[in-house]
């Protein structure tokens, strides 16, 4: 039997039982929406790791991993791996992520650069104001304070 299912169950053996009294004989509350939530916190801290992982993988224009990664390939990958599929492009997640204010942002949400309209990087906020991300030819994926104000930022939904 299901969570879901047993509230009402034990709810009518119990007739006006208390919160705390169905918790005591090992029943379930199921708030709407906690759930759902509670799984997306655990599927961007798996993405988040993923992508701590691949700490000093080299730059790759068009790459999505393993071993190579561009911006958006590497929260393409870490997404992938945490069991989420997100679209290509840094501008594609921005429009299929849930638009978020900086002071919603947690760790695990993605972190979208832009100039004006146009969003041309991301990476995956680690929190204290630095990301996990593929910065550019020549260089690596790492750990790195976020640089400038023009960001937007966005949960995976």
């Amino acid at each position: 039997m299901t969570a879901l299912n047993r509230v009402p169950s034990l709810m009518a053996r119990a007739g006006t039982a208390s919160a705390l009294t169905l918790a005591a004989v090992g029943g379930s509350i199921v708030v709407p929406g906690v759930a759902s939530e509670a799984s997306a916190v655990t599927m961007a801290s798996k993405a988040l790791q993923i992508a701590a992982s691949k700490k000093g993988s080299p730059y790759q224009w068009g790459a999505t991993g393993p071993r190579r990664f561009d911006c958006s390939g590497l929260t393409l990958y870490s997404f992938k791996r945490a069991g989420k599929k997100l679209p290509r492009t840094a501008a594609q997640q921005y429009n299929n992520s849930r638009h978020i204010s900086a002071s919603s942002r947690r760790a695990g949400d993605l972190v979208f650069f832009h100039s004006g309209s146009y969003v041309y990087h991301v990476g995956i906020y680690a929190g204290s104001g630095k990301i996990w991300h593929a910065p550019k030819t020549g260089d690596v994926v790492k750990l790195q304070k976020i640089w400038t104000k023009s960001v937007w930022y966005g949960r995976v939904r």
